[in-house]
């Protein structure tokens, strides 16, 4: 049988490129996104390019259902998944109580709700085989408080605890975890969380990545079952001094950088 990749968010910034880099290696993939276009158009030119097979989903994360529809698309087509990528998710910008409320709980279904379930569904497989690898994507934020992005920095750091725990319950079954942990990256997450102006786009202390580097550093972390990776020389220096540097500090300076404007 074919090995298989399901890569959630895999037609655009971080997730097209780690499909192209998984689809090199010679894994058959599963594309999931909302918009059928890109996906066909991504579709196209991955098999094209590799001997592989691409299979698409149009489906939104947004929806409780779309996991366990995933999950039955590749029950039905016998596919044996070796590689989940949980990369779908966005965020959102402004004080949380002006926030939208559905759009905030629809964050959660799609960054955390989803790769909960997704993760489950498909690790039950890789423990009975004692093979499979699963690529988490958390942020540089999850390591910390995010004022003017609340949630956003809430979920990410449900992601980064969750993905860290999974990976110790089954790391003796042959299955690993990794979180990866990008910084600012050149991506549309900016222009879909309406934070063009903010400061963290013009910010020395975190310069923005290419996503082509950011998917490079997940997929050599993943393949070598790494618990956690974050991309990024300066984004790991960052990470490190939030955990020695007071709470109240950490928050000032977090909100400075999320204003947009």
């Amino acid at each position: 049988m074919t090995k298989t990749a399901i890569i959630t968010g895999g037609t655009v910034g971080i997730g097209y490129e780690l499909s192209k880099l998984i689809a090199a290696d010679g894994y058959d993939l599963i594309l999931v996104a909302r918009n059928e276009k890109t996906l066909k158009k991504v579709k196209k030119e991955i098999e094209s390019s590799n001997k592989v097979k691409v299979d698409i989903l149009s489906l939104d994360l947004a929806d409780p259902k779309s996991p366990k529809k995933i999950f039955d698309f590749a029950k039905k087509t016998k596919a044996v998944v070796e590689v989940l990528v949980n990369n779908a998710g966005f965020g959102t910008n402004g004080k949380f109580d002006r926030m939208d409320l559905k759009e905030e709980l629809q964050m959660v279904q799609v960054n955390v709700a989803s790769l909960v379930e997704l993760t489950h569904l498909f690790l039950q497989g890789m423990v009975e085989r004692k093979n499979g690898k699963i690529l988490n994507v958390a942020s540089i934020a999850g390591f910390q408080p995010g004022p003017n992005m609340a949630n956003y920095y809430a979920t990410k750091a449900y992601v980064l605890s969750f993905s860290e725990a999974v990976y110790e319950d089954v790391k003796k079954d042959g299955v690993t975890v990794t979180a990866l942990c990008p910084g600012p990256t050149k991506t549309e997450f900016f222009e879909r969380a309406e934070i063009t102006k903010s400061k963290l786009l013009d910010n020395p202390m975190a310069p923005i990545m290419e996503a082509k580097e950011v998917a490079e550093i997940g997929y050599d972390a993943l393949k070598k079952g790494k618990s956690v990776v974050i991309a990024g020389a300066l984004n790991k220096i960052l990470a490190q001094s939030v955990r020695i540097t007071p709470r109240f500090v950490t928050r000032k300076i977090t909100k400075f950088f999320n204003q947009n404007g």
